[in-house]
């Protein structure tokens, strides 16, 4: 069993041993409980983004080293100077030959020597065949200038069309028609319009159009568009409410950590809020899901000494979650 998964099983069987012990820190502990995933995720993220760094800086490494290679090479060559030596092997100490381990001249270098043909090959003087001379000023002035072709005549050519349709066809002089052609097929679906597009700057309507998107079941654009809410109107009245619904669309995604961080902000952060108490339902329903059962029973518990005035479908419902989770076993 890994390290991490001993450590946080032991620290959640201590915090469920103090939770039961003391309810009013049911709060504390799933706050706890959902730090510390944060900080797991965090951590692997931050592993991977070393590896990655590390593998690069390998690459780098190895680049250079040819880089340096290959400008060493040619600095020597174009200084008419021999390459230098490769290192000799391990054993040829004595009575080897010294010119044995240097590299010989490139395979892939140019030799103008054996393609006297090749493209960019230097050219000797005189080798090249001079240019026709141009014909006089005159004989070009006088000379005939080919008439220019009706538009209809050019055209027709190109479309390999009869006579008929040439003369039948605009020259530059008639008139053109600028109607537009008529539309053909299906015109193409207009795509939807981005949530932002959506905003219309009153808080209300940005707040119900949101909401109407989660219950049309348009959970990423709901996510949006309740995230765009809180950004602009963050002192508005309907903030916790959106809040809320941004964690019921994270749990109908099966996205229970985000959910949970959701919920626990609603209870804590907007306790005397209307969806406080639902929240706090939730919360204990989304720790359920991660697997913290202890905190999920300690926040059940506690949810009716923080709400005493919470109504009967939320105490309905921590029952049926304590009853689900076992809480009493």
């Amino acid at each position: 069993m890994p390290a991490r998964l001993r450590t946080r099983l032991a620290l959640s069987t201590i915090l469920g041993a103090l939770l039961l012990g003391h309810p009013a820190a049911a709060q504390d502990a799933s706050e706890l409980v959902v730090r510390l995933g944060r900080i797991e995720n965090q951590s692997r993220l931050m592993a991977g983004q070393i590896e990655t760094l590390q593998y690069e800086n390998r690459q780098l490494k190895e680049q250079l080293r040819k880089f340096q290679e290959d400008v060493e090479f040619r600095l020597n060559e174009g200084k008419g100077g021999k390459p230098s030596a490769a290192p000799a092997p391990a054993g040829a100490v004595n009575g080897g030959n010294p010119g044995a381990g240097r590299p010989g001249k490139r395979g892939d270098a140019f030799d103008p020597s054996q393609s006297p043909g090749a493209p960019g090959t230097p050219m000797q003087l005189g080798s090249t065949q001079p240019s026709a001379p141009l014909p006089p000023r005159e004989a070009v002035e006088a000379a005939p200038r080919p008439q220019r072709l009706p538009q209809g005549a050019i055209n027709g050519a190109i479309n390999g069309e009869d006579e008929d349709a040439d003369a039948a066809a605009p020259g530059y002089d008639e008139p053109v028609d600028l109607r537009p052609p008529a539309r053909t097929g299906a015109i193409p679906a207009r795509p939807s319009e981005s949530v932002a597009a959506t905003q219309t700057g009153d808080p209300a309507s940005d707040y119900d159009a949101a909401v109407e998107l989660y219950r049309a079941k348009q959970y990423e654009q709901a996510e949006m568009g309740l995230r765009q809410f809180i950004q602009s109107h963050p002192r508005d009245n309907r903030v916790a409410g959106a809040t809320y619904w941004l964690g019921e669309s994270y749990l109908a995604r099966g996205r229970n950590r985000e959910a949970a961080e959701q919920f626990l902000k609603v209870s804590t952060d907007y306790a005397r809020s209307s969806q406080a108490p639902d929240a706090m339902l939730k919360l204990g329903v989304t720790l359920n899901a991660l697997g913290a059962r202890e905190q999920a029973c300690a926040t059940l518990a506690e949810l009716d000494r923080k709400f005493p005035n919470a109504g009967n479908g939320v105490r309905q419902g921590v029952a049926r979650e304590q009853k689900r989770a076992r809480c009493g076993a």
